[in-house]
């Protein structure tokens, strides 16, 4: 009792618990999405952690990849692990863009695995890729920690700029579809996120 009447003086608050079935609100969401902006999946998605030397997490690595692979679906690409220019990995998953629950299956089975083995405070997103067709990209993201999501889309071309307009756009539309994170300064960049 002390110690909540402490943390509401101090400003302190519990952090929110990941919920991972946030996930399968993305098909319904998606729905929504091309309706009010015109997007659609391309079937691109990925699985964001800090990278993590040693034995334990290889072996978690692997056995998530081999249970991904070795879903008979899946056509083309398996999943494949990278690394981005800032030293975060990530497990990318392709799909055909009509396979949204399959791709958002994926995501959980990736989250799921990592959290259940110990891996959980490294996981930091998971994405779905969307294009409209005047081919500009948007992402949906979900903030592991948070327990949101918040839309990235990156502007065509050179540089690192974001249209902000349409990821407001997007998060109006998609109020009532997915829990939305409303600080705007934990909409973080995915700058060249695999996947996206």
């Amino acid at each position: 009792m002390i110690m909540g009447f402490l943390d509401i003086l101090l400003g302190r608050t519990k952090p929110v618990a990941p919920d991972l079935d946030q996930l399968f609100a993305l098909p319904s969401a998606a729905l929504t999405l091309e309706a009010a902006a015109g997007f659609t999946p391309t079937g691109g998605g990925a699985v964001c952690f800090a990278t993590v030397e040693g034995a334990a997490f290889e072996q978690t690595h692997r056995e998530v990849q081999a249970l991904l692979d070795a879903d008979t679906d899946r056509g083309g690409v398996p999943v494949e692990l990278r690394q981005d220019d800032f030293g975060y990995s990530w497990l990318v998953s392709r799909r055909s863009p009509d396979q949204l629950p399959q791709l958002v299956n994926d995501l959980h089975a990736v989250n799921s695995s990592m959290e259940v083995n110990g891996f959980g405070p490294q996981l930091l997103c998971s994405l779905a890729a969307f294009e409209d067709e005047r081919g500009r990209s948007l992402a949906l993201v979900y903030l592991y920690k948070r327990g949101t999501f918040y839309p990235f889309a990156p502007l065509p071309g050179s540089g690192q700029r974001r249209d902000s307009a349409l990821e407001l756009q997007v998060k109006a539309a998609l109020a009532s579809d997915l829990r939305i994170e409303q600080d705007l300064s934990r909409w973080f960049p995915v700058w060249g996120a695999p996947g996206l």
